[in-house]
């Protein structure tokens, strides 16, 4: 099976799950880059303000989704929602089976079925906090999600 990792990072924390999702699977990796300034507090409140109104980025990436198998694709919590970077590659693309996975500060609300919205079911979903992220505390969770999606 062909499976890409894709996400969009504005700290590291998503990029950093994601990594680790693809080296686990031996999957190819790309990274979604927004094309919008999202750097420092005025970055952090568009882009919350961009996800709760559900807007579009401009965003470039390398990798043609639609040639892999399985597309995991990964999101920061945003207002409770995926970042604007990612609603506009979901809308760009089509997937053969997706996976969601995301990191949070204080929950992912709705982000999962956003994202389920735009594309179709996925055959699993994973969300971790950023405080288990930064402090390393998430091999095992990562391993179980990656036995779900070969399954």
């Amino acid at each position: 099976m062909k499976i890409l990792v894709t996400f969009y990072s504005r700290t590291g924390n998503t990029k950093k799950v994601g990594e680790e999702i693809a080296k686990i699977l031996k999957a190819d990796i790309d990274q979604i880059i927004d094309e919008k300034d999202r750097k420092g507090l005025k970055g952090y409140f568009g882009g919350g303000k961009d996800a709760l109104m559900k807007n579009k980025s401009r965003i470039k990436y390398d990798k043609k989704p639609e040639s892999y198998d399985l597309v995991i694709i990964g999101t920061p919590v945003w207002a409770g929602t995926m970042a604007p970077a990612v609603r506009t590659y979901l809308s760009e693309n089509k997937f053969e089976k997706v996976a969601f996975f995301c990191t949070y500060g204080s929950g992912f609300s709705r982000a999962f079925s956003d994202m389920e919205k735009i594309t179709r079911k996925p055959v699993a979903t994973f969300g971790i906090g950023q405080i288990k992220v930064k402090s390393g505390e998430y091999s095992q969770e990562i391993e179980d999600f990656c036995k779900k999606l070969m399954k």
